[in-house]
């Protein structure tokens, strides 16, 4: 996690009722060389999800078809299992969890963003070998050596192995119950038992990607008052500036940035709310003349606090690990910043509402 702040400023009294500017944020709108940019084939899982998550294309299509097909053999994913020891990880030092950022751990928070599925039998080898190195004593996953959770490794897991196909696995269940029953009664969570923080953005990540038909009371409830700690916020409020929250990064880990906030706040049905609108338009500052955004920087971004701790402990400093170059177009954060735009155009209704 990033270093602890100070504690979040006072939000503003009262709610502002007018909504936010238009975004001219529309799919429709993207220039069409930055869609085709997206749709280069060199990359079929960001061309996969472009075609799925932001251009609406139906999982039947045949260029969706053909895409997904190509993700376990062609571009990143591919190179990320052919670095992998068939019945294991990726360098692995005596645990999945390290070295921090290229072990498997790491990795298949990766593949889980690529748009692999267990149906590839790598993949799904990759994931039950990571189920079997992190269970929790619960029932759930992410545990550490003696069993306990850790609320940002289990909520990160239980999300990535959603979008790797276990859904239904009763272990991803038991670990989103535990993300209701471990959350602070005001809303949000804290890591490390410190006090709730935006840092602790990982289980409204699991959640959203968890279906709202397998959603309990205490679940939308708890995603709500969530939720509310955020945008009381505006997803960046809390103590004094901390730099590398307005930079772009990818992968994330277990780090917070506005487009983080901005990627599950919108996917939880957000997007139309008024005090989004601050992160919105930090979003659209940082859009190139091309219509793409940048990768601003790679993990571990930290501030001068944790960066003197690194330098104090070295043998705990992590790895970097990056698909893209920092400083160049990302497709990576081209994609996840125009979903963000997108689904709050998209957003209508109640405040909220599932989308």
């Amino acid at each position: 996690m990033a270093q602890t702040r100070r504690s979040p400023r006072k939000p503003p009294a009262a709610r502002r009722s007018a909504p936010p500017p238009d975004r001219n944020a529309s799919v429709n709108d993207v220039p069409s060389r930055t869609v085709s940019w997206l749709l280069e084939e060199n990359q079929p899982a960001i061309r996969y999800r472009t075609l799925t998550e932001l251009l609406g294309r139906p999982a039947s299509d045949p260029e969706v078809l053909q895409s997904r097909a190509q993700i376990p053999t062609t571009g990143w994913a591919a190179e990320i299992l052919a670095r992998r020891t068939p019945g294991s990880g990726w360098s692995d030092a005596g645990s999945p969890y390290r070295p921090k950022y290229v072990s498997t751990n790491w990795m298949m928070l990766v593949l889980s963003d690529l748009g692999l599925n267990r149906s590839d039998p790598a993949v799904r080898d990759a994931c039950e070998y990571w189920l079997d190195e992190m269970p929790a004593s619960n029932g759930g996953v992410g545990g550490n050596s003696k069993g306990n959770q850790h609320y940002c490794v289990a909520a990160n897991m239980a999300r990535a192995l959603m979008r790797l196909g276990y859904t239904d696995d009763p272990r991803i269940r038991r670990t989103l119950e535990w993300l209701v029953e471990t959350a602070d009664p005001k809303g949000g969570w804290s890591c490390f038992g410190l006090s709730r923080n935006l840092d602790s953005w990982e289980a409204l990540s699991a959640f959203a990607a968890y279906p709202r038909a397998k959603w309990t009371a205490s679940m939308r409830e708890c995603v709500a008052r969530g939720a509310e700690f955020f945008l009381e916020r505006e997803l960046h409020r809390q103590g004094s500036r901390y730099a590398p929250w307005y930079r772009t990064h990818y992968p994330v880990h277990y780090y917070y940035d506005l487009l983080v906030g901005l990627d599950f706040m919108t996917q939880l049905g957000y997007g139309a709310d008024p005090r989004m609108e601050y992160a919105f338009r930090w979003l659209e500052s940082r859009r190139r003349r091309d219509g793409a955004w940048n990768l601003d920087a790679v993990h571990p971004d930290v501030g001068p606090t944790m960066r003197r701790w690194f330098s104090r402990h070295p043998s705990q400093q992590p790895i970097p690990f990056a698909l893209e170059t920092v400083g160049r177009p990302s497709k990576m954060v081209t994609l996840a910043a125009l979903k963000a735009l997108a689904a709050a155009d998209r957003a209508a209704g109640p405040v909220g509402a599932a989308p």
